[in-house]
This record gives C-alpha cells, sequence and structure tokens, in this order.
C-alpha cells in the first residue's frame, strides 16, 4: 500500500470501530455516499484499501480504482467480490473468519435442536391449548440414532461436527478439501457429498459460496434426501435452490428447514418459505453476539493495519496475488 486512504463501501453496523482504530494506526478513513459503483469509486479515488461489507465489487470498479491494493471483508464470505478480477490487478483480498465462529456454530445447533425436539410446534401447540408430548414436529430425534451430514470441515463446520458428535449423534462429514483420514482422526466419519446428503437425518451446510456451490442444494439434490429429513442453512443463502426447497418442504417430503440466510435479504414477502410453518426463519443472525458485534469492525480495520504496517495478514484469501504484491 502506498496511499494512507481506506474507504469504508458501506457498513449497517453500529458505531465507528473500524473508523477509529484505522485512524489511530495513522491511516486516513472517508465512507462512501452509498454503495453505488460510482459512489464507490468517487470516494476511493486514490484510495489504497477498501473494507467492504455487502456492496458488490466488479472488475469494473477495480479498472477505476488503479491505486487500489487491498480490499478487506467485513464478514467471512466474500462473494461480492471478484476476487479473480482483485488477484490480476495485484490486489489483495481478506475476510474476517475468526470473529463469530462460536456464535454461528452455536446457532446451528440450536437450529438442529429446535427443529429436531419439535421445540417450535411443541410450544405453539401448548399456547393454543392443545398438549400432546407424542406429536413433535417435525421430528422427535435421539441423537444416537439420528445422522448429522455436515458439508464443509472448515473452522464452523469443524465445530459443528464435533459438538454434534459430543450431543451424540452420529456425524457424517463431507469435504473434498479435507482427507478422509484427518476427519477420522477427529473420530468422525468421511463421505462424498452425494453420500452424505442421502444418509442425512440432519443436514447442515458450511462451504463458501463459488459458482461450484450454487444452488449445490436443488431438486435433484433435495430428492435424495431421507423422506422426513431436515436441512440447516447458516452459511450462504444461494447455496440453496429455495423454490426446490419449498416444493420438498410444501409436498411432505422434507420434513422441515430451518434457515438463517436467504438468496436474497431480506426475506421477500412473497417468499413461500414464510407461510410454512415447519420452517424456522431467522435474520442472518447466526454470527450475531454482543462481543461479535465488537470483533467484526476491529478485525476488518486489523487485516488492513497490519498489511499497511508490513506484517503478514493470515486472512489473505488468494495468494497469487499476495505473492506478487
Amino acid at each position: 500500500m502506498t496511499s494512507d486512504l481506506v474507504v469504508i463501501t458501506d457498513c449497517d453496523l453500529p458505531g465507528t470501530a473500524a473508523d477509529d482504530a484505522l485512524a489511530a494506526a495513522g491511516l486516513r478513513v472517508r465512507r462512501a455516499a452509498s454503495p453505488s459503483a460510482d459512489d464507490i469509486v468517487a470516494a476511493a479515488a486514490g484510495a489504497s484499501a477498501l473494507i467492504v461489507q455487502w456492496a458488490p465489487i466488479t472488475a469494473d470498479i477495480l479498472d477505476r480504482l488503479p491505486e487500489l491494493r487491498f480490499i478487506s471483508r467485513l464478514g467471512i464470505g466474500y462473494d461480492m467480490i471478484d476476487v479473480d478480477a482483485a488477484t490480476e490487478r495485484g490486489i489483495l483480498v481478506a475476510n474476517t473468519p475468526a470473529y463469530c465462529l462460536d456464535e454461528v456454530a452455536t446457532h446451528t445447533l440450536a437450529m438442529v435442536l429446535a427443529l429436531g425436539r419439535g421445540l417450535i410446534a411443541y410450544d405453539r401447540a401448548v399456547r393454543a391449548g392443545a398438549w400432546s408430548a407424542v406429536d413433535a414436529r417435525p421430528m422427535g430425534l435421539r441423537p444416537a440414532a439420528t445422522t448429522l451430514a455436515v458439508i464443509g470441515y472448515g473452522r464452523i463446520g469443524k465445530l459443528v461436527a464435533r459438538r454434534g458428535a459430543a450431543l451424540g449423534f452420529r456425524v457424517v462429514v463431507s469435504d473434498p478439501m479435507v482427507p478422509d483420514a484427518d476427519i477420522r482422526a477427529d473420530g468422525l466419519e468421511p463421505a462424498p457429498l452425494g453420500e452424505a446428503i442421502a444418509r442425512a437425518d440432519v443436514l447442515t451446510l458450511h462451504v463458501p459460496l463459488t459458482d461450484a456451490t450454487r444452488h449445490m442444494i436443488d431438486a435433484r439434490a433435495l430428492a435424495t434426501m431421507k423422506p422426513g429429513a431436515v436441512l440447516v442453512n447458516t452459511c450462504r443463502g444461494p447455496l440453496v435452490d429455495e423454490e426446490a426447497l419449498a416444493d420438498a418442504l410444501g409436498a411432505g417430503r422434507l420434513a422441515g428447514a430451518a434457515i438463517d440466510v436467504f438468496e436474497s435479504e431480506p426475506l421477500p414477502a412473497t417468499s413461500r418459505l414464510r407461510a410454512l410453518d415447519s420452517v424456522i426463519l431467522t435474520p442472518h443472525a447466526a454470527w450475531y453476539s454482543p462481543q461479535a458485534l465488537i470483533d467484526l469492525p476491529l478485525h476488518a480495520a486489523g487485516n488492513i493495519i497490519d498489511h499497511w504496517a508490513g506484517r503478514a495478514v493470515p486472512a489473505v484469501v488468494n495468494r497469487v496475488a499476495a505473492t506478487a504484491d
């Protein structure tokens, strides 16, 4: 980085923690007027770094910011950034992978247990005057008799899988990037993706959103799941074809789903998922705790501060650019 200007393209978090941390490190900070391409380019003229929450950072924007050398994502996923285009232009891209690991893993397992033990349906039934212990919806699971299939064995997937095993679930893990021996060493069972989906009583997703994983859970994948199985997604909304999921739930093939992330956010009022009692919906909240809210902007700013100071940034996701920078 040469310029000391950092531009925050967009941020819906309260406070100015990122701005304050960057300023304390001797960097100038500016916020774009809006997340539109023109406003980002206008604000970031001459900037060396961006902090990005949801604004799309395209090849066109990168071409209009020739001095840009670093992008820090305010969050774990970075699918809103054209990483290939950044790499071609020698721009480093980093995310904030560690700020909410416990929160997302805990939220995932809370959803698994809420579905599995029928907590939402029990609550609604009791409030409506019913009293039946044997009418759990969608499930009344016993962990030792339930296969939890964890798709993706990164930081969060590992926590979910290990904690699921500690609760007594039969855990199957699918991740082509992780050797089977490493999964077995953790006391878990590896399986190819198709097999894991077919064996799941509870299927939970923990993979990045890429062209290869978009709609990985589509009508075909859903058709291979056990009748009465449930799906949990606290990762990225477009991993799941929501129309196909609504079809499977409406037809009674799947017993339920718990969804925190959606193809379009906020979830549109017209979404069919809203009308299904078998679905638990949360507002992209798996990441949240007061502690995570403090950590997130500081981690995003810290990536830039460390790079500015010449220190290694472990969260960089495009190592080709790191070598060239």
